[in-house]
């Protein structure tokens, strides 16, 4: 897994932290790559590869499903790699889709008076929008992925 496949996977999360998390989000939140644990460095390069793989065996056919989906497949692939660098993570490392704050989801029913910052979870599929498109590459049929 390359350094670089993870960097681009943590600057598209900084990118959904600093647009929708609700207040001043926590330093390990948005820090730079350079200040990143090694651990999430390998975690990031790893889910990054786990996201290209599965648009390949589907040859591009992840495009297909919800934003929702979407998002709930690159959460369940981080949680499998928090496994990796820890026995026993927080349960905040672990939680299930349901269980995350609500900036990190998908969008949900705002009201038109509500802030978008604060009544919007984030939409994943834009998240990871830069993080697609290094991963194209031309399949059987001529088709991309």
């Amino acid at each position: 897994m390359s350094d670089e496949q993870g960097r681009i996977f943590r600057e598209a999360w900084i990118a959904g932290v600093n647009t929708y998390y609700p207040d001043e989000p926590k330093p390990g939140y948005i820090a730079p790559w350079k200040d990143t644990p090694l651990w999430e460095r390998a975690s990031a390069a790893a889910v990054y590869q786990q996201v290209h793989d599965s648009i390949l065996a589907t040859e591009g056919n992840t495009a297909k499903l919800a934003r929702e989906q979407k998002g709930r497949f690159v959460a369940l692939c981080w949680i499998g790699q928090i496994f990796k660098p820890f026995d026993a993570p927080k349960p905040a490392y672990m939680a299930d889709w349901e269980a995350m704050p609500e900036w990190q989801g998908t969008p949900t029913p705002t009201s038109s008076s509500a802030s978008s910052k604060t009544s919007r979870r984030a939409p994943t599929n834009d998240q990871f929008r830069t993080y697609r498109a290094p991963a194209r590459q031309h399949l059987p049929g001529g088709r991309s992925g």
